[in-house]
């Protein structure tokens, strides 16, 4: 059987520089831990190319899961969800949708988010806000949903024991 392995990526010109403290990379490994064997996390720059490199790299190295954390605003370097559209072979606008839709209501620039979710390989990769809380909130809106979600994407993983999903 497979060793189910996880990526949290986080994006941020500031917190790869040095300048900031990551507190939405670490907030998400801590959602995802439970549906996976390992998640390592690391921290690319804003910007198309280090994004989509660091998506292929996790596809690459069998991640079944990948989640990115920033970078899908409206700023001019929020291009995670462009980098996420070069790599991933379909979409699953359904995961977008219910993470956009659980902040309806509670905070109205929610709907500013342009993050994507889709496959790539057998990878699942979900975009989700910067923020601790939009990142925790959006993960939050999917996770019961996450290990089914891998399960359908290979064969080996089907027979896999995942954690409660939540």
């Amino acid at each position: 059987m497979a060793t189910l392995n996880a990526r949290v990526i986080t994006v941020s010109d500031r917190v790869s520089r040095g300048e900031a403290e990551d507190r939405s990379g670490p907030a998400c490994v801590a959602r995802i831990e439970p549906l996976v064997e390992n998640v390592d996390l690391m921290v690319v720059p804003d910007g198309v190319e280090s994004v989509s490199t660091a998506l292929r790299d996790a596809v690459s190295a069998g991640c079944v899961l990948v989640v990115t954390t920033g970078g899908t605003g409206f700023g001019s370097r929020d291009l995670t969800p462009e980098a996420t559209r070069l790599v991933i072979d379909r979409e699953a606008p359904g995961l977008a949708e219910a993470i956009r839709a659980v902040t309806l209501g509670v905070n109205p620039h929610g709907m500013l988010s342009r993050g994507v979710a889709g496959i790539a390989q057998d990878t699942l990769i979900v975009n989700v806000p910067g923020s601790e809380k939009g990142a925790t909130e959006s993960l939050d809106a999917v996770l019961a949903a996450l290990p089914h979600a891998i399960a359908l994407l290979g064969d080996d993983r089907a027979s896999h024991s995942f954690g409660d999903g939540a």
